[in-house]
């Protein structure tokens, strides 16, 4: 199983290295139960920080995690982490003392829901830390005392109600967003990778990526725009003179379109612009590439209902994030663009025309 699974070790379950040279004096492997929400805790330990309950007159949420320090000085000793609750995707486990409970459900959206009716694993990780020996009709009054407790540490940790929403619905719902809502969003090359969480949301609308450039050179290019990876993205790039659009869906259909006539030295504005078409899902639709305010290429896409980072890779611009959208790029990683200078890349979720972006581009270079 993998990480979308909370239900059992082989999705959860990794190796961690601690390296401490004057805190940890018996170097090896530990056995002892530990989980990623009892890092910090172990660091605040080892730093001698002690939380503060109020801030500003605000009474604090307990922190979650055990310190496991006490492992540092003896290898050998028990475990003193006595719970750990699992939840994620209508799959369900709880740790407690030795003993697993997990519900035997698959990770996939029409599994989810009549949780009362889900059928709950026991096994004892002490004895068998492969999980390979269901217990729970051998222990069936151990089982109802996990699954109790579960429900307890799914109120106190905040995991209720469950989620038992179909894949199109998670996918489509928009979440909150720390900033306020924008149809335009201008970006320059040279920046951090920006996460998907806070970049422009183009899924299921119509959207224009217009990016102003110096051309120096017949041989210019490069990437210009990227977001995502090999596992599901987008990107525009310049390729042997001709501008290249390529949408990656979920990394079994990779589109690409491409302009029917080589970019022209000097000052240009190279745009992508998809139309949506229809109230399909996926959502499909036309991808016109524009020159200045001519149309160069066109072509029919499929486009992700949900986002790009499930893959990894944020958006950049001017190169490539460590993925490749496609394998098809000019130069060599991180196949940044060359022979001309990216001005500023403008993203419009508005549906506004492209010549819009066009004329601000072109007023924006008048004015230098």
């Amino acid at each position: 199983m993998w990480k979308r699974y909370a239900n059992y070790e082989g999705g959860i379950a990794d190796p961690l290295i601690v390296s401490w040279p004057r805190g940890i004096a018996a170097t090896g492997t530990r056995r002892q139960y530990t989980h990623a929400v009892d890092i910090v805790p172990t660091l605040y330990d080892c730093l001698g920080v002690q939380l503060p309950d109020m801030v500003r007159g605000y009474p604090q949420k307990p922190l979650e995690g055990d310190s496991f320090r006490y492992s540092f000085e003896d290898a050998a000793a028990p475990t003193q982490k006595e719970t750990q609750f699992y939840s994620m995707l209508g799959t369900r486990g709880i740790w407690h003392k030795g003993w697993k409970a997990a519900t035997a459900v698959p990770a996939a959206p029409d599994s989810w829901g009549d949780f009362h009716l889900q059928q709950w694993e026991l096994f004892d990780t002490e004895a068998d830390p492969s999980e390979c020996h269901d217990l729970a009709k051998e222990h069936p009054d151990k089982l109802q005392q996990l699954v109790a407790l579960w429900w307890a540490q799914a109120g106190q940790h905040q995991a209720l109600p469950l989620e038992s929403r179909g894949a199109v619905e998670i996918l489509t719902t928009e979440r909150p967003q720390l900033s306020k809502p924008r149809t335009r969003y201008v970006y320059y090359p040279g920046g951090a990778e920006i996460p998907e969480s806070v970049a422009p949301n183009i899924r299921n609308r119509p959207y224009t990526i217009a990016a102003e450039l110096e051309i120096e050179t017949p041989e210019a290019g490069g990437v210009i725009l990227s977001q995502g990876s090999g596992f599901g993205g987008h990107a525009l790039y310049l390729k042997e003179g001709k501008l290249r659009y390529v949408y990656n869906w979920v990394g079994e259909l990779v589109q690409v379109i491409e302009s029917d006539e080589t970019v022209p030295t000097g000052h240009v504005v190279l745009s992508a612009s998809f139309d949506r078409e229809g109230d399909s899902m996926p959502v499909q639709g036309t991808l016109s590439l524009y020159v200045r305010d001519r149309k160069v290429g066109e072509g029919k896409i499929r486009t992700q209902p949900g986002k790009f980072g499930l893959g990894g890779g944020g958006l950049v611009v001017g190169r490539s994030g460590a993925e490749p959208v496609i394998g098809d790029y000019p130069g060599d990683r991180p196949w940044a663009f060359v022979g001309g200078t990216i001005k500023r890349v403008v993203i419009d979720v508005s549906g506004e025309a492209f010549e819009d972006l066009a004329m601000e581009a072109r007023a924006a270079f008048a004015r230098q």
